[in-house]
């Protein structure tokens, strides 16, 4: 992990260990539900990787892991990564509470090799996850080391288009380039699971274009199995969505894309 990073990622532990106690009593997370049977795993990635019985998982940025806890609960053996301190904490709790066999570790995405040796069937990360990264390169390798041979890399997350705009007071102004090289710094009162709460959140973040993404991948020798677009996310975070049929959300005009996956394997 770069040194000249460290401000950056403190900050935005920080931020992250904050938000945890808000998420947990969100709607948005809706733990009781969750305790009580729900999966929180959304139909692109669950169309993705299909039965994951018997198999191993790892889970990269996984907050306090409830995406890592529904694979649990589909049969995987399931390892999840999170640098905030608090969101691990909460795992390990929701892992005890629901008798699973998960274990959740604490540390940067990037130094997940120092803290893990075994290799997976599956590495997985999803939704909001590379644009705390500012240099993809190490998080290919990492991801390269803890996949077995034949082992599949999957991410799903928000479209690097979505990212070029500022969505400030509800408005939608392209802003930020597509692949934004320097941190772009965000300061705001709430946080996207509770608009209304009154923490203050301090975040640096980075866009990688799809290039970007899949480049760094195929570099650290991962084979590229496909790249997908999709106008609809399972998740209302971006101004001025609108909940189709299916209950996923669009934009008015879909002219651009909202999501995109990926799937790489280790030969």
């Amino acid at each position: 992990m770069a040194e000249d990073n460290n401000h950056y990622f403190e900050t935005n532990k920080h931020t992250w260990n904050t938000k945890v106690a808000v998420h947990a009593k969100s709607n948005f997370y809706d733990i009781k539900s969750f305790v009580a049977g729900n999966s929180s795993l959304n139909v692109y990635e669950l169309d993705a990787l299909k039965n994951v019985q018997g198999k191993t998982l790892l889970h990269l940025q996984c907050h306090f892991g409830q995406d890592t806890l529904s694979w649990s609960r589909l049969g995987a053996k399931c390892t999840g990564v999170d640098i905030s301190e608090n969101a691990v904490l909460l795992g390990q709790k929701l892992n005890e509470d629901l008798n699973l066999n998960a274990r959740f570790i604490c540390c940067n995405v990037l130094d997940t090799s120092q803290f893990i040796d075994e290799q997976y069937d599956i590495v997985f990360t999803s939704y909001g996850t590379i644009g705390w990264l500012p240099d993809l390169n190490p998080w290919a390798k990492v991801i390269f080391e803890r996949l077995k041979s034949g082992g599949v890399f999957y991410i799903v997350d928000f479209h690097p288009i979505a990212w070029m705009f500022d969505y400030s007071n509800g408005n939608k102004k392209m802003k930020y380039g597509y692949n934004q090289k320097e941190a772009i710094y965000d300061e705001y009162e709430g946080t996207y699971a509770d608009e209304s709460s009154k923490i203050i959140s301090k975040e640096y973040g980075w866009n990688h274009g799809l290039g970007e993404i899949a480049t760094a991948l195929t570099d650290a020798g991962l084979h590229l199995k496909y790249l997908k677009e999709h106008d609809a996310s399972p998740y209302n975070i971006f101004p001025g969505l609108i909940k189709q049929k299916n209950g996923l959300y669009t934009t008015e005009d879909r002219l651009f894309p909202l999501i995109f996956e990926l799937k790489v394997t280790k030969p």
